[in-house]
């Protein structure tokens, strides 16, 4: 990874200078940045976009950048940055984009951030901030994302809100928020997710709750509301997650949307994922993150399983027994139950959990709910007929044998769903354990990806191969193992290995050997074609294909993460080598890339990555299979 010192970044702006006409959108995310933001930003009016974010910049936020008026997005998250948000930001009217989120900030919200009539997105969560919310937000009519989760903020929620009619986004959990839910946020008719969790609100849940036609997550756990739940969220058709669990409510669950199939004189304090105690002092919770499940309860669990025999287990993984239950729709799922009791953070586990339980991608697993209970967590997710990648590559009874194009397409599948995570997501979200038994497939081999979002909140077992640093042995980035720095590169690097194991048939570590290590040495004899799995050679149409595959491994698993694909890239190259589908087909398949222009981009920044690290003596076997590789490089790729 490129790694920018302080004065080389001050003087690329002085290069630029004050009176400079071009726009320009510098862009230095995720470069180990130190030090403090340099004053003399403030002085380049024509900047258009400032991301600094993800870096480790600390002290203040220079109120000098309230002079960058033109300015339409200023991305400082991630970072260290202390003292309190500049009231100077006000000034910067063209900015719709504001994430200071992530840092280590003080004081209040500024009340002249209500003058930003174009913000778009407010991101202050993690940080310290403390007080009310400003009433004059609301004067910010463009908002469409508000996030201030994890502060300490105080006093009621403002009824202003019902002026941002754009929002829908609103997520205030996680600090000291009193007083009522207003009855105004009904109005906000745009609404999908609406998260007041983990505050100190009290009173009933308003009716005009009802309003929200289009809300999917309505999310109030962990406060003292009181009463019943309205009937007039029956209005809610969309709402996909409930969660008002850890309150005071009482009375009958009301037929609401997906919810219908519960009986009418069910009551509230008997249905597991509304009411429950925290699981580790009374009965197990029930936490249902959508509707599919929304009749069932802990004890149907409990009972469809036979209390988790060992007749119903499927599988086991690190850290984790997978069990098998079918539904009372008939519906197959699959139980993994957690070795270890409680996380060290139960609220990160559980904010985690729902996190993970929101996102819907076809190539990604789906989290359908979570038990908590003293005996054990449960998580709650899609059944897959045929197993995970690893069980047909490697297990000891290989029922299918997978040709070419089925291995192409499951390759596919998971590098959409990697990108879906790291680049279509907020926040984006880093696997952490990217690897063949990650990856499960359904009836049609599809890929879907598992486990993805949770990783480092559940403990490995200590008798399986995996380190400290989180990861499975043979797929972990060396260059996290070396720095504990995680990215999304870090995942490129294991899909690499992954690729690797589609195209060989051998396992990531065997005896140990390791099969990273084993095709570089073949790279290097050019002998690389040697290692494909027989089934992949016989069945592969045109081997140039399997070449050009095994560069792109490569490519994922250089040395320096700046050298790395994306994980956009990498689906793009890969379904360019798809067979051309018919007409009618072709337009629902993502933009393919150009493979020559790919190859001879990535070889570029190889070029200047072993100019920024002359130490690195390996490059040569590296620029060698460029060179012995260059006659299967199309340059008219479909």
């Amino acid at each position: 990874m490129c790694c920018w010192t302080g004065m080389m970044f001050i003087t690329m702006i002085s290069v630029h200078g004050v009176a400079s006409s071009v726009t320009i959108s510098p862009s230095l995310q995720g470069n180990r940045l130190t030090g403090k933001i340099p004053e003399v930003i403030g002085l380049m009016q024509a900047l258009a976009v400032l991301d600094l974010s993800e870096n480790e910049l600390v002290g203040p936020i220079p109120p000098i950048l309230g002079n960058l008026s033109y300015t339409g997005k200023l991305y400082l998250h991630g970072n260290k940055l202390t003292g309190p948000i500049p009231p100077e930001l006000g000034n910067m009217s063209k900015l719709s984009y504001l994430q200071l989120n992530g840092n280590q900030l003080v004081g209040g919200i500024p009340a002249e951030l209500g003058k930003l009539e174009q913000l778009f997105e407010l991101n202050l969560a993690n940080n310290n901030l403390e007080g009310p919310i400003p009433h004059n937000i609301s004067s910010c009519t463009a908002l469409n994302q508000f996030n201030v989760y994890g502060n300490r903020l105080s006093g009621s929620i403002p009824r202003g809100f019902q002026s941002l009619e754009s929002l829908t986004y609103l997520d205030l959990s996680s600090n000291n928020f009193l007083g009522p839910v207003p009855a105004a946020i009904g109005d906000l008719e745009h609404l999908l997710t609406l998260d007041m969790s983990f505050n100190n609100l009290s009173g009933h849940m308003p009716e005009e709750l009802g309003q929200l036609q289009n809300i999917a997550s309505l999310i109030l756990n962990n406060n003292n509301l009181r009463g019943e739940i309205p009937d007039q969220l029956t209005n809610c058709l969309s709402l996909a997650t409930l969660n008002v669990s850890y309150n005071n409510l009482s009375g009958i669950v009301p037929p609401i949307g997906n919810f219908s199939r519960f009986s009418p004189d069910s009551q509230v304090t008997n249905v597991g994922f509304f009411i429950f105690p925290p699981p580790w002092s009374g009965p197990p919770k029930l936490v249902i993150l959508h509707m599919d499940m929304a009749i069932h309860t802990y004890e149907d669990i409990m009972r469809i399983t036979e209390n988790m025999s060992e007749k119903y287990i499927i599988g086991y993984g690190a850290s984790s027994t997978v069990y098998k239950c079918i539904l009372k729709n008939s519906r197959p799922i699959a139980i993994k139950r957690i070795y270890t009791q409680q996380p060290h953070n139960f609220r990160e586990f559980e904010t985690e959990l729902e996190t993970v339980g929101s996102i819907r991608h076809r190539n990604l697993v789906s989290l359908h709910g979570y038990a908590l209970t003293p005996y054990g967590n449960l998580l709650f997710y899609d059944y897959m007929e045929n197993g995970s990648l690893w069980d047909l590559l490697h297990g000891p009874a290989k029922k299918v044998k997978l040709d070419w194009e089925t291995r192409l397409k499951i390759a596919i599948g998971a590098a959409q769903g990697l990108a879906y995570l790291h680049h279509d997501c907020n926040p984006r979200i880093i696997h952490r354990d990217v690897k063949s038994s990650n990856i499960l497939l359904d009836e049609n081999f599809e890929a879907h990806l598992s486990d993805f979002g949770i990783a480092k909140s559940i403990p490995t077992a200590k008798t399986h191969a995996s380190t400290y640093v989180l990861g499975t042995i043979g797929y972990i980035d060396p260059e996290y193992a070396r720095t504990s720095r995680l990215n999304e590169k870090s995942d490129v690097y294991s899909f690499g290995v992954v690729l690797l194991e589609l195209l060989t048939g051998k396992k990531a570590v065997d005896n140990e050997s390791n099969l990273h290590q084993l095709i570089l040495a073949k790279a290097d004899d050019n002998t690389v074609m040697e290692a494909v799995d027989p089934e992949v050679s016989v069945t592969c149409m045109d081997l140039t294909h399997v070449r050009k595959t095994f560069q792109l491994a490569l490519l994922c698993t250089k040395r320096y993460p700046s050298e790395r694909p994306t994980m956009h890239e990498v689906a793009r190259v890969l379904i360019s080598l798809l067979p051309a589908p018919p007409a009618k087909a072709s337009a629902a398949l993502p933009k393919t890339i150009d493979y020559a222009r790919f190859v001879i981009d990535k070889g570029q920044t190889q070029l200047n990555a072993q100019q920024l690290h002359p130490q690195v003596d390996n490059s040569s076997s590296d620029a060698q299979w460029f060179v012995r590789f260059r006659e299967v490089i199309s340059k008219n790729t479909h």
